[in-house]
């Protein structure tokens, strides 16, 4: 009786409408007014608080007009869409309902042809028209006003049991596209590729672009400590030789034409001096010296060690991984640096006091950690050096010191140094080879494989005489 109960209040609140792709009736809960008006509430959240929008008029402009030429293609051509890119390193792009688009710079870096580009966008706004976000948030809107009603007649349903089922429920709901959307996504795009004159196709080339990416990261995520950096969005579930993503594919290359546009040029002068990587707000790393503009600081890593400029945390490897040395900041410390760095290392640390270029600080040091603390104005620096073993730490020891005596306050001349990694489109020469193109890189020990990733010849392609390809500088 109780199942039939719960079916009965979930089907009270049941409501269809037409999908726009099939014609067929789906499980919604909303018109297309709100479904709009939903988008432009976490448009905000978005932009205003989650990213920044990219500051370049024309690679906005560029970017909207290849996304408006998919979407007059579409199932829902009389929705106003909007395409925005922001300015994070993440390599991502996500839609939300009612139309709103977004790609970050960080995958863009990766592309090389206006058509990827499209195959990028044209899966967005196949979510989008299909309204995958709508009928997932539907579904969970009803299990939740469900239970509600439920719990009347069954009382155990209100428990802390229940709760907990229905927290299951609705955190398998809402954690992300399954497969089969995913699917029809990547179907969609493609005919809205073929549409618009492009090759359906490039979905199978930015698919090879991902991948490669996600290899080479997993190799930086290990020395680092770290989850590597995936795609959560497009193709994210598909493996390389994914045979129904091919079938959903190929279904769209009968309306092709016969001449598809790639825009190869047009999308490497559109991305030409696009930001590479961290932009200057999150500091900047050059040679191993990290500058810092608005924190005021600078410091010198070790020349042989790999330096990570992340999100929370500034992260230097050594150069066969026995050792990391980890940056932090702490806004508000209390106390003097010594009793700052005995409070954080506890009991049994060696703990002295000294100036490091004219700051404020102290020398912390462990079994199993080395380290230390500077002042400068009113925040804490902590650097923390550990090693995979007590041998490690001790092989590095001195290094990790040396680092923490480097730190000081930026001066004039290294503020004109701050600027962030931009790429330059460049006509190969004959010769050239990645590796000497790597040479004297910003980008460091990674360069040649990063170099080699934007430009889609990873693992071991190289240019060709008068080919245009990306450099960082």
């Amino acid at each position: 009786m109780r199942p039939l109960i719960i079916a009965l209040a979930l089907s009270l609140l049941s409501g269809c409408a037409q999908n726009p792709v099939s014609g067929q009736s789906d499980f919604v809960m909303m018109s297309e007014e709100q479904e709009i008006a939903i988008g432009r509430q976490y448009n905000e959240q978005v932009i205003k608080k989650q990213y920044q929008v990219y500051e370049s008029k024309a690679l906005q402009d560029y970017v909207d007009r290849v996304g408006q030429k998919l979407a007059r293609q579409s199932h829902r051509p009389n929705l106003q869409y909007h395409f925005t890119v922001l300015d994070t390193p993440e390599i991502n792009a996500f839609a939300l309902p009612g139309g709103y688009v977004y790609i970050t710079r960080g995958i863009l870096a990766y592309l090389n042809s206006e058509a990827q580009l499209a195959a990028v966008v044209g899966h967005e706004i196949g979510h989008v028209t299909a309204r995958h976000g709508v009928r997932q948030q539907s579904v969970a809107q009803a299990a939740n006003i469900g239970l509600t009603i439920a719990s009347i007649f069954v009382p155990e349903i209100g428990t802390n049991l229940g709760q907990n089922l229905t927290n299951i429920l609705g955190g398998a709901l809402l954690s992300g596209y399954g497969r089969e959307q995913e699917l029809e996504a990547d179907r969609l795009g493609a005919q809205y590729l073929a549409r618009a004159d492009y090759d359906p196709q490039a979905i199978i080339s930015v698919l090879r672009v991902l991948k490669n990416q996600e290899l080479e990261d997993e190799k930086l995520a290990k020395q680092e400590g770290r989850e590597p950096r995936r795609y959560s969005g497009l193709f994210a579930t598909h493996p390389d030789n994914d045979t129904r993503l091919k079938q959903v594919v190929g279904e769209a290359d009968k309306l092709a034409p016969a001449a598809p546009f790639e825009g190869r040029s047009e999308f490497l002068a559109a991305t030409d001096g696009l930001v590479f990587n961290d932009n200057s707000e999150q500091g900047v790393v050059r040679n191993n010296r990290f500058y810092h503009d608005e924190l005021g600081i600078a410091l010198q890593f070790p020349e042989t060690w790999q330096v990570h400029n992340l999100p929370n945390a500034l992260i230097a490897i050594s150069p066969q991984g026995e050792a990391r040395l980890q940056m932090q900041m702490d806004p508000k410390p209390s106390g003097s640096p010594v009793e700052y760095a005995r409070r954080l290392a506890g009991y049994g640390a060696q703990v002295r006091s000294l100036e490091v270029n004219g700051l404020s600080a102290a020398l912390i040091d462990l079994p199993d950690s080395i380290g230390g603390v500077v002042y400068l104005d009113r925040k804490a620096f902590i650097l923390q050096g550990q090693g995979k073993d007590r041998k490690g730490l001790a092989a590095h020891r001195d290094e990790i010191i040396d680092t923490v005596r480097s730190f000081h306050a930026l001066t004039a001349e290294e503020r004109k140094r701050i600027k962030p990694l931009s790429i330059r489109i460049i006509n190969a020469r004959q010769g050239d080879t990645y590796a000497r193109l790597a040479q004297g890189s910003p980008l460091g020990k990674s360069a040649e494989s990063y170099l080699r990733l934007i430009n889609a010849q990873y693992p071991d392609g190289e240019p060709r005489a008068g080919q245009r390809i990306k450099i960082v500088e």
